[in-house]
């Protein structure tokens, strides 16, 4: 019989996680590889060690504490999120499903509760792409979508690269072809999060159970017209790249809503423009286009007729769009059977739940290359986050601790 988690435990860890900040007083920042981030790792390795787990990290700095299993055959099950942030993020997203496993394995070696199967919380590097520009790196890598090659390309704004970095922390080079994962290498995985949405904390739900994870395409778009004199261009003889940009943008968020896809959601983030000056039209802008969806096929229908689009603008308003591809990510559909299990857990311990589709995505999309994989979402405030305004309840980390605790628990106890 497993133990209720222990709300104290789970608060001390996040308000000891969050002491490793370079904005204190304005929110997390905790970015890949800085003093703030890998002081996070050594705390939380200590913290492992404390609960008995077998510590180690591989050539990315992907951190694995393993409860071991009896049988070691045996391809593990995983559960984890990441330690780093955003800028001025809060101190939940990540870090609450990296506290609520360990608090999940603690749960079951204190229970003496035989199970067949390695257990291990892993913390995965830079799921966000504050450092690097590119997210899940560590996934990626296990997913074999980031190559030792391909690290020497990826660069900080300093002009930095990954495989520069990695070298001087002493990560060896000669163990990254280990970081991959080929399917069957591990079982299962369950990733804990918090919903960064409000469709919980707004229905008064505890649980959300994730029936897929969206997935990106994102582009680089360079817009050129024509920079020329804000009074002595007519309206008629100009080619404003801004609002070429802005009608782009206006058909994207058209496009967006009109979907028929289940989840569709298309945004530009980022914008550049350039001279910026009061009295110059615009002759260049630099934005992004986000495009995502819970199916590939819905993304390719936006897309389309977004490219379409683009041809009318141009044409229309005499500019030259150029759209470059950044990365073009495969949604993901979670486990049915995993699903099942996390609904008949919440079900038998009295915890009320609801569907919800991950409009963010997560590592868990990385992993479910190579893993059944499914995610389970506690409640944001006010579907607050990337925000020093982004919280969570403790009591509601607890809650979905013990429904981690015993699909873990039933996972490692599989045979197949």
């Amino acid at each position: 019989m497993l133990q209720k988690a222990n709300v104290t435990r789970i608060r001390a860890w996040l308000e000891k996680i969050n002491t490793f900040n370079s904005t204190p007083g304005a929110g997390t920042t905790r970015v890949l590889f800085t003093k703030e981030e890998l002081a996070s790792r050594a705390y939380i390795k200590e913290e492992m060690n404390k609960l008995g787990l077998e510590v180690s990290e591989d050539a990315i700095g992907n951190l694995f504490g393993v409860l071991r299993g009896k049988n070691r055959k045996f391809a593990p099950v995983w559960t984890g999120s990441h330690i780093d942030t955003v800028l001025n993020a809060g101190m939940f997203d990540g870090m609450a499903g990296i506290v609520s496993g360990m608090e999940a394995l603690r749960l079951i070696k204190e229970s003496g509760i035989v199970f067949k199967r390695d257990l291990a919380v892993v913390v995965y590097t830079s799921e966000e792409p504050t450092r690097f520009g590119l997210s899940c790196l560590g996934s990626r890598a296990m997913a074999g979508e980031l190559t030792l090659e391909d690290t020497r390309s990826i660069r900080d704004e300093e002009g930095n690269s990954l495989y520069e970095v990695l070298g001087t922390l002493g990560y060896d080079y000669k163990e990254f072809a280990a970081v991959k994962r080929e399917k069957g290498d591990v079982y299962a995985a369950v990733e804990l999060h918090i919903e960064q949405n409000l469709h919980l904390d707004k229905e008064g739900i505890p649980i959300g159970i994730v029936k897929g994870i969206c997935a990106p395409t994102i582009y680089e778009v360079t817009i050129n017209g024509c920079q020329s004199h804000a009074g002595g261009t007519s309206m008629g003889d100009r080619h404003d790249a801004f609002t070429a940009a802005s009608e782009l943008t206006l058909v994207l968020e058209k496009l967006a809503r009109e979907s028929k896809g289940t989840y569709v959601t298309g945004t530009v983030g980022k914008v550049n423009v350039l001279p910026n000056a009061v009295n110059v039209i615009p002759g260049e802008v630099h934005m992004s286009i986000d495009i995502r969806s819970i199916d590939v096929e819905s993304k390719k229908m936006v897309l389309n007729k977004l490219f379409t689009e683009k041809e009318r603008i141009e044409s229309e308003r005499g500019v030259i769009i150029s759209l470059d591809l950044e990365n073009d990510d495969i949604p993901l559909k979670c486990d049915e059977n995993i699903i099942r299990i996390l609904k008949n857990n919440c079900e038998n311990l009295g915890i009320t739940y609801m569907d919800l589709i991950s409009g963010p995505y997560h590592d868990s999309l990385f992993v479910g290359r190579f893993a059944k994989t499914a995610m389970l979402f506690v409640p944001s405030k006010n579907g607050i986050s990337h925000s020093k305004e982004e919280w969570t309840d403790f009591e509601d980390i607890a809650l979905g601790t013990d429904v981690l605790a015993h699909t873990l628990l039933e996972l490692a106890n599989k045979d197949n």
